[in-house]
């Protein structure tokens, strides 16, 4: 069975929703960064119309997971899967013939969970593919101040350093950092369930 399912996905999918109706803009294609299992995609897309929706993954098992939940879901507007790599050079959907131009990018759980390069490396990638005015959307736990907002986030990041030293729950401020040196200014922070942020950055 390719479709895959993360309990921890079907439970934020309602509130972030909220957050994206009042954050994205109000065409174009969204372009999500990181799209895991795929249930955000195929929730998203149908209730985010006329918007488009184009879900990304290095991972192959989870490339084939959307398309799996984009063949359930059977949204109109939800595009294909592709296969993107944060680290490329150039991504592949710079190269893609899509149905509108990518408005805005959504990445929910990714920078703690790859190496620090990554996160770089998605605002390089924004930087070439978005308009002044477009933003993106991260959604995770953070730090704020370099210190943990929740006993919970604190144990979350211990397991993390000891699956991988290079991953971890990131100091929100070291992101604005990265963000603004490639001509992002930081934007609103929404405090979400389970102690996490969705927290926008705006291309200048």
């Amino acid at each position: 069975m390719s479709k895959r399912f993360a309990p921890a996905t079907e439970r934020n999918k309602t509130p972030l929703l909220a957050v994206l109706k009042s954050q994205l803009p109000e065409s174009g294609t969204i372009l999500e960064v990181a799209a895991g299992t795929g249930q955000h995609a195929a929730f998203f897309a149908p209730r985010l119309a006329p918007r488009w929706w184009l879900p990304t993954d290095l991972n192959e098992a989870n490339i084939a997971s959307i398309a799996a939940w984009r063949e359930e879901a059977d949204a109109s507007n939800l595009l294909s899967p592709q296969t993107l790599d944060v680290l490329a050079p150039r991504w592949s959907v710079e190269e893609s013939v899509l149905p509108a131009p990518i408005s805005a990018i959504v990445n929910i759980n990714m920078v703690h969970i790859s190496p620090w390069s990554c996160c770089e490396a998605l605002f390089d990638g924004a930087a070439r593919i978005i308009k002044a005015q477009a933003p993106i959307l991260m959604y995770g736990p953070f730090k704020r101040g370099d210190e943990h907002t929740a006993p919970s986030n604190k144990a979350f990041d211990q397991q993390l350093r000891a699956q991988d030293p290079r991953w971890g729950v990131r100091n929100l401020e070291d992101v604005i950092d990265v963000a603004e040196a490639r001509g992002f200014s930081s934007g609103v922070v929404v405090p979400m369930p389970a102690n996490n942020l969705m927290v926008s950055f705006i291309r200048v």
